[in-house]
């Protein structure tokens, strides 16, 4: 066992933590948007693996230990890596997007288990921080095919502020008076990221005209900075959604 779980697992037993399963808002089936076949099957796999991670992490929790923290990183990683199928579903190709499902899936898996078996957690730590990076910069440089794409930057900032807040662990839990650490922050911040995914989905229309976010901002930062000035003219260029609705 490596000297940073070692640290993790005295942590949370030190703090007792008791992560809950939090409720998110139910919406009717009818008010999600899934405009493409291979988008619902990377949003089941990812609220399985926000599902699972209630159980895993309660496992752990209960009994921090390596073979229990498996069980609490494994449906973390579903959960990063079907999001990232989701993005070259949406903002790429459909088709290359739906193929990639079960190899980035397979990606989590064995970088889950190399960790397990030879203490090593680059390859893990590679399938969890990439999309973190990767994510947001295609939320902001590529046109998106719905409304309310800033929520996937929300969702994002969310999981960073986590990952921050458990590497400020003692230090917070210090500040605090031993009131709160920084692990039970990054689980409420961590729990905010499916809920704006979620609120996202229930609000989102089709864009039918596709502008990324970062030629939004552009436009809206040249206007505000020509304020007062003659008219201006604002060329872009965008394309045209052409999908067909699944039944």
């Amino acid at each position: 066992m490596g000297s940073s779980d070692y640290n993790l697992h005295s942590s949370n037993d030190r703090h007792s933590h008791h992560p809950s399963i939090s409720g998110l808002p139910r919406f009717r089936r009818s008010t999600l948007l899934f405009r493409l076949r291979g988008e619902k099957i990377g949003w089941t796999c990812f609220y399985v693996g926000v599902a699972a991670v209630a159980f895993g992490s309660s496992y752990y929790h209960l009994h921090p230990n390596d073979a229990t923290l498996l069980w609490d990183r494994l449906p973390m990683t579903i959960a990063f890596t079907s999001i990232m199928a989701i993005f070259v579903i949406e903002r790429i190709d459909e088709h290359k997007g739906t193929y990639s499902i079960v190899p980035l899936l397979l990606a989590g898996l064995i970088s889950i288990l190399y960790w397990r078996f030879f203490d090593d957690l680059r390859p893990y730590a590679l399938v969890q921080f990439v999309p973190c990076i990767v994510i947001p910069l295609m939320a902001i440089l590529l046109p998106p095919m719905y409304t309310h794409s800033t929520y996937w930057l929300w969702a994002a900032g969310f999981y960073l502020l986590a990952k921050v807040e458990e590497a400020a662990d003692k230090p917070i839990y210090s500040w605090t008076h031993h009131i709160i650490s920084g692990h039970s922050l990054k689980h409420l911040c961590a729990a905010m990221v499916p809920v704006f995914l979620t609120l996202m989905l229930a609000k989102r229309t089709v864009q039918t005209e596709r502008i990324s976010l970062y030629t939004t901002w552009k436009v809206s930062w040249t206007r505000s900075k020509g304020n007062g000035s003659e008219e201006e003219r604002f060329d872009y260029s965008y394309s045209n959604v052409a999908v067909e609705e699944t039944r």
